[in-house]
Order: C-alpha cells, then structure tokens, then sequence
C-alpha cells in the first residue's frame, strides 16, 4: 500500500473530520493538526538521521593556512566561540569536527570544503557507531563542498535530493547535524529567505536562509523539507543574529557532486574579466541607469573577453539572453557554463547598446598576489604614490611608464572615502591616463569644489584586479 506524503496528511488533518461546513464554525482538530505535525517530524528525524554521520579530522600543521582576511569572515559569521574552538584548536591540536550526510549508498558523503581542507586523515562516524576512514575525492572552496568516500562493505543509508529550485519562503525546514559534538541533533524552523549572496563565505553564493537552529558543527550537514529531502547543506550562521542560518541549495551541490566524483574537479566557464557593481555615482558617470547592469573594471590579457571585443567601462546588461543586474548572478551565470560554449553578452558603451559573441574559456587556478610596496605619507588627497617600477608592472603585467602605486591612505581623506586602499595602481582618472604622481594630481586638482570623477585602479591585493572607483573633490569651505 501506498503511504500518502506527509504534507497531504497535515492538510488532512488541518480540514478535521469531514463534515457539513457553515461559515460560522468551520471544522477544526487542533490535536490532529498537532498530531500530523509531530508525526511529520519524527518520521523525517526516524528516516534521515542514520544518513547523517560526524565528520572528524586530523590536520596537517601549517598547511594551507587561510588568509588573515578569510579568518576575520569566519570569525564574523561563526562567531568568537566558534573560532576559538574550531580554527583556533584546529591550528593548535590539529583536529577539527562537523557534519555530513550520505547521498549515496555505494558511500559518497557530501560535507563542507572549510570541514575537510588540508585535512591528513578523516573519519566518518555512522549512526551505528562504526568509524570509517574516508577519503577525500574531491573539494570546492568556492562553494565550500567536499565529497568523501567511504568502503562499509555494505549499502549505506543514504538521504534523498530534493529539488531547492522549487523552494518557498515559509516552508518548513528541518536541519540534523552535530552542534557541539552532540550527535545528529534535529531542529526546526522555516526557509526565511532564498538567494542569499554576499555572505562571504564562499566565492559562488547563492544560500537558502533558515531560522532552524544551526550552530558550530552543523557545518555538512543536511537542511531538509517536510517530507525528508535535503534541500540544502548547512554551513554558516551569524553569530551576533538569533535564527540566521544559511545552507547551500542542494541543486548547486547536486552539479558539484556529479564533478568531483566523475574528475575529482569542477569546471566552470570563464569570461577573463573583474566586475563590479554599479553605485549612483558610477551609473552615472558611464551614462546608465542604476542597477541596470554590472560595470566591467578590468579585461585579462589573452582571455575570453579581450579576443571578443570586451573593454573595460563597458556595463555588461544581458548575458546568454538574460538580464543581468548583480556580480554574483553574472558569476553564477558564467560559471554555469561549459567552456567552449559561445554565449552573447550585451554592454551599454558610451550610451549604446553592443551585442558581442564570447566564446568562454575555463575558469584557471587562481594565484596568490604580491603585497604592496610602502612609502612615506604624503598629505594631498590623503595618500602616498610612487611611480609604477618596471618589476611590479611585469609581474602584473601593466604597461610600464604608465601607473602610481598607492603607499599610504590617511583615514577619513578623499582617497579612504573612494575606496583607495594601500598597494592600489592607478591608471587613470577620468578616463585619463595617468603617467606619474604629477600627472594624478594635476587631473585630480582639475575637479571642480564638489565634483566627482571615476578613478579606475588595479588591485594588487587578493586577488587582482581592475576597478572603479569614485573620487570627490571637497567642496570649498
């Protein structure tokens, strides 16, 4: 016989007993409605728990070890206890804990990339108590997925994938994991929110919000909808907020998932150009309107989008046919697909709309840059510039005889304001190219008391980069 889902049978049970209806006293069991709503959740609890195992590992001392900056987003979304108990401990003994679920029988466990990463040994605990090594088949910092592999002897329990695609905001949501190291703990709540970006966690973020209780070492483990299936893989909270939790849709692990385990790798398409968003005051100074679409601040030499024709200061308005408003849905967009693939792309140039063909490249590795030079402080415009040395211009490939190096910005100046940060060239301003700190300052002075100007600069620091930026000249006292 058929088991009718459990969504079906809360709506029963939310209509009563069947019976005539009169507007006044409509039929309502407010112990069956209780009844099918604690049914529903132990029966997810009863069938998905055995997938959900305890993710363990032994790390190599001083590999690979996250940048300052990556450590401070950490400890921002996790938390100062977390940090302290997680990263801290994991620098100082070696071990570090979380969460994963089963997705297949033959033993594939998808978990977290910042649970498993330079990990020397893991060990997967079951629900039955039995330690297994796992090994790592693969790993995707910039979606923070990992998949482990482990050899039972026997099928394993394993979850069933839902579809995150089709989520709604309100609907019940149901996480399982390990927080504190209390195993396979369930809580409940609703999806309060999709498409979350801007997190700074991962690189591609695209996460289901939930105000089910998730806390460090849920990290892994599985959201779930009313009827068992994982919706998402948990794996960040903010730690100042009450019922903030975020999880990865299960339909981005899903395509993560098939590549790690086919190639041990995921690729993505690449278009070999640095993006950002458009403020009020860049949209204008380009000539379009806000949020219309994403401003291209560098093009890579020798990539996809110099061979088509792409150049920085074009607004990239549409992409494979589809508009485009926000770097991370442009992002996403380009990583979904395949390189080799011709895809068109529409940019506003100088006030006119340009249809071009890219023919997208794969995503490379990417390398870690050179810190910045420093200098003495200078007082005008509240920074410090020397002329761009030649070793610096081929390491970043630039044009020599072209550029300023930024030394020192002085907090609360017109440079700090703008964004400069110390180890920024700048190129031009105004679309004007600047030779020399004369020259960066003479077009600077040109400003007029209260107007503004696009400084474009490339960014050295993380990774690099070209960018916009909108200088102010102060307006006369």
């Amino acid at each position: 016989m058929r088991r009718a889902p459990l969504a079906v049978l809360l709506l029963l049970a939310l209509a009563g007993p069947a019976r005539a209806q009169t507007p006044s006293a409509p039929a309502v069991n407010p112990r069956a409605v209780l009844g099918a709503m604690e049914d529903a959740f132990a029966s997810v609890a009863e069938r998905v728990t055995p997938a959900v195992v305890n993710v363990s590992t032994s790390v190599k001392r001083g590999a690979g070890e996250r940048s300052p900056e990556a450590l401070e987003r950490f400890r921002e979304f996790f938390g100062d206890e977390f940090f302290d108990r997680f990263f801290k401990r994991r620098r100082e003994e070696g071990r570090a804990t979380g969460s994963g679920v089963i997705v297949d029988p033959a033993g594939y466990v998808l978990t977290n990339n910042h649970v498993v990463e330079n990990a020397d040994e893991i060990t997967v605990t079951l629900s039955d108590a039995r330690k297994l090594t796992a090994r790592l088949v693969g790993r995707d910092p910039k979606t923070d997925l990992a998949v482990l592999k482990v050899e039972s002897g026997q099928p394993l329990p394993a979850a069933v994938l839902g579809d995150s695609d089709r989520l709604r905001v309100g609907q019940w949501a149901i996480a399982i994991g390990n927080p504190f190291g209390l195993d396979r703990t369930v809580t409940v709540g609703i999806v309060s929110a999709t498409a979350r970006n801007r997190v700074g966690v991962a690189t591609y973020e695209n996460f289901i919000q939930t105000d089910a209780s998730i806390n460090p070492g849920n990290s892994g483990g599985p959201l779930l909808d009313i009827d068992g299936r994982v919706i998402g893989i948990n794996t960040a909270i903010v730690a100042t907020g009450q019922g903030i939790g975020f999880s990865i849709p299960i339909n981005t692990a899903k395509d993560v998932l098939r590549q790690l385990i086919a190639s041990g790798r995921v690729v993505r398409g690449w278009l070999g150009i640095a993006i950002q968003d458009l403020t009020d005051d860049l949209a204008k100074s380009f000539g379009v309107a806000e949020r219309q679409g994403i401003l291209v601040a560098d093009v890579m030499k020798g990539g996809p989008a110099e061979a088509a024709g792409l150049k920085p200061g074009d607004v990239i308005v549409e992409f494979a046919s589809a508009p485009v408003r926000e770097v991370p849905e442009l992002q996403r967009a380009v990583a979904g697909v395949a390189p080799g693939r011709p895809v068109s792309v529409v940019v506003v140039r100088e006030g006119k709309r340009v249809s071009v063909t890219v023919t997208l490249g794969e995503m490379p590795s990417e390398e870690a840059a050179a810190p910045a030079s420093t200098d003495e402080q200078q007082e005008r415009w509240g920074m410090a510039v020397d002329a761009l040395t030649d070793e610096i211009a081929r390491r970043f490939d630039l044009s020599t005889g072209r550029g300023v190096v930024v030394s020192q910005v002085a907090p609360g100046s017109p440079a700090d304001r703008a964004g400069l940060r110390r180890g920024d060239v700048i190129l031009e301003v105004d679309k004007k190219p600047v030779a020399d700190p004369e020259a960066l300052f003479r077009l600077l002075d040109a400003l007029a008391p209260g107007a503004s100007a696009p400084v474009y600069v490339r960014r050295l620091t993380g990774s690099p980069r070209g960018e916009y930026l909108v200088f102010e000249r102060p307006a006369a006292r």
